[in-house]
């Protein structure tokens, strides 16, 4: 009897040690990552989407990411330096799935011709990608980098049916002034000795070579390892992508209004959407959200974080993870 009594009380004290002990870190938690390619409708043709969907063990949450114009999902899972560069590996230790897509006409995604992919075609295809993961995930967040940050906001607004977006390197004030020579500058992707081989149409266009650090890393410190691997995985995109993300996101009122659920804005030193003549102002958080305010409702809850030191491309960061750490906190607070 004494003997068992001596048993139970050692039991009982390793149980209440036990529960002094930290939890298990969510970056413990094994990852599965899976390539899953959906089947979309685009103006009546049948077209996929391809994504790769990571998920850690009891996530509950999943992350739905569009990378911006001439990315594709490689943006979300930066190869070189990943501990720093990597926002899924980031989000996956943090306990948050992502899916990160290949936008139509980019990575292992269908081309369709270009005239059909606009930013609202590429928000529809989207909402069905989402429609199709939803079961598997409480809550979903739809994110965005550039261009795809116009996307998530126009899937949010239109269709209502995620619980958060995630909004970087994007703000409703661009700079036209930085971002037309850009723009002026890109070539036909079917002209490209790298990108030839995708028998794209003229209307797909990319970057040409040797002008991605200036377009979008500047004044970031150049890392040769890192703009080399953003020059060897660049991508593409339809010019008529940038119609409709101009024009409802920055002429006309701003359907963003509609978006019902929180959002947050992430942006770098970014002189395409940051700073005079024309862009939002970025010089603190608090700055960014006093300017971007008025495009959303109350409802929004805006929440913004500006990440010193870096241009456009803000995951090729070297402080990245500051900001990898702000969107994983937000995103448990949803």
């Amino acid at each position: 009897m004494r003997w068992s009594r001596f048993r139970l009380g050692a039991v009982a004290l390793l149980v209440a040690v036990a529960g002094l002990l930290p939890a298990t870190p969510a970056s413990a938690a094994p990852v599965t990552c899976e390539q899953l390619r959906v089947p979309v409708t685009v103006f009546g043709t049948q077209q996929s989407m391809h994504g790769t969907l990571c998920t850690p063990v009891g996530a509950s949450t999943v992350q739905v990411l569009i990378p911006g114009g001439t990315y594709n999902s490689s943006y979300w899972d930066i190869s070189y330096a990943p501990a720093t560069r990597s926002y899924r590996q980031a989000m996956n230790h943090a306990g948050i799935a992502t899916l990160a897509v290949d936008r139509l006409g980019t990575g292992r995604s269908s081309r369709p011709l270009s005239a059909l992919v606009t930013a609202s075609t590429q928000a529809n295809a989207v909402h069905q990608v989402i429609r199709t993961i939803r079961p598997r995930f409480d809550k979903v967040i739809v994110g965005g980098h550039s261009i795809g940050s116009a996307m998530a906001l126009i899937e949010a607004g239109v269709h209502q049916d995620v619980d958060g977006v995630l909004v970087t390197g994007f703000t409703h004030r661009m700079n036209f002034l930085t971002v037309a020579p850009v723009l002026a500058g890109m070539i036909p992707a079917a002209l490209d000795p790298q990108l030839r081989g995708y028998g794209l149409d003229l209307g797909y266009l990319t970057t040409a070579a040797g002008k991605r650090y200036g377009a979008f890393h500047a004044p970031g410190r150049a890392v040769a390892e890192a703009i080399r691997l953003d020059e060897a995985t660049k991508d593409v995109f339809a010019a008529s992508e940038a119609v409709d993300t101009v024009t409802l996101n920055n002429v006309v009122i701003p359907f963003t209004r509609l978006v019902d659920v929180p959002v947050m804005i992430v942006v770098g030193d970014d002189t395409h959407f940051c700073g005079p003549p024309l862009g939002s102002d970025c010089t603190s958080a608090e700055a960014l959200r006093a300017s971007e305010s008025p495009f959303f409702s109350p409802a929004a809850r805006l929440h913004t974080y500006v990440l010193d030191g870096y241009g456009h491309s803000i995951n090729y960061a070297p402080n990245a993870p500051d900001y990898h750490r702000a969107v994983a906190t937000w995103t448990q607070t949803l």
